[in-house]
């Protein structure tokens, strides 16, 4: 298994627990966003477990033209790199378009290549050439075999600090499906993978004009997912999800992430008894 370098994370390091990345899905103001780092920097510390901190500048990706999309590029780098500096933590990003990447890596520490965009090459190739991690999020549309060819598009860049996403699949309209075979199948091309819980039980468009989700089964499903074995976890977070502006419905309630993170980190112990 390769070992990809995150700033001052290791993932997929055999000596180390899973990696957690997480933060609040959208950038809403700087004082929030600060806040749930600070938080999230905290509990992983006492709990030695390493932090990738989430946050995106843009939501490019909504049902709503009217919805909320973040500061931007340039104010949201500002923030990430405060973030980065004041926490001592990788911060991660999701990029849109090749400028976007050019822009996003002089400030962060690993790339996010957004779900609906796995295949796009010319994105890819720039994020991969760009000399930073690169996070590739399985389409809802893909089977896991096929990310062998979008890990190539990276790596052929000579860059190997690339690992991938599960997010779920669509399954019907307005909802998802895990199927945790993906896990192991993505991870024998010999790169981490990742179990996104939160983003697994969103419900695509399930409430108009936003979507749904269900956060209470992201626990369930991050359960699972380190039960079956997954390098990392990926898990959006917000102190009212109920007032967040991006994903409320399945984010991580702020408070309930340390609980959550104890028993998880049990079933790994567990799961990786000879």
């Amino acid at each position: 298994m390769k070992t990809v370098k995150i700033g001052s994370v290791e993932l997929g390091a055999p000596d180390t627990p899973f990696v957690l990345i997480s933060g609040p899905c959208v950038i809403e103001d700087e004082t929030t966003t600060l806040t749930i780092a600070e938080i999230l920097k905290e509990i992983t510390e006492r709990l030695s477990i390493p932090l990738i901190f989430k946050a995106s500048y843009d939501k490019a990706n909504r049902t709503s033209a009217d919805s909320f999309r973040g500061p931007g590029l340039k104010a949201g780098l500002k923030i990430l790199d405060r973030v980065r500096r004041e926490f001592d933590v990788p911060v991660l990003t999701d990029v849109h378009s090749i400028v976007e990447t050019l822009e996003a890596a002089a400030t962060v520490d690993c790339l996010q290549i957004p779900a609906f965009l796995c295949r796009q090459t010319d994105i890819l190739v720039e994020a991969g050439k760009s000399g930073k991690a690169v996070n590739i999020k399985k389409g809802q549309f893909m089977a896991p075999e096929a990310m062998e060819e979008t890990i190539k598009k990276v790596t052929g860049t000579g860059n190997e600090n690339v690992f991938m996403t599960e997010r779920g699949t669509t399954f019907g309209y307005g909802n998802l499906i895990v199927d945790f075979r993906s896990l192991p199948i993505m991870r024998d091309n010999g790169y981490p993978v990742i179990f996104d819980a939160t983003h697994s039980v969103q419900k695509p468009s399930a409430l108009g004009k936003v979507s749904g989700g269900d956060r209470e089964m992201a626990k369930v499903l991050s359960r699972a997912a380190v039960a079956v074995g997954c390098d990392g976890l990926f898990m959006e977070t917000h102190p009212e999800p109920e007032k967040a502006l991006s994903d409320g419905p399945n984010s991580i309630r702020l408070g309930d992430m340390e609980s959550l993170l104890k028993r998880l980190l049990k079933i790994h112990a567990a799961a990786r008894e000879e």
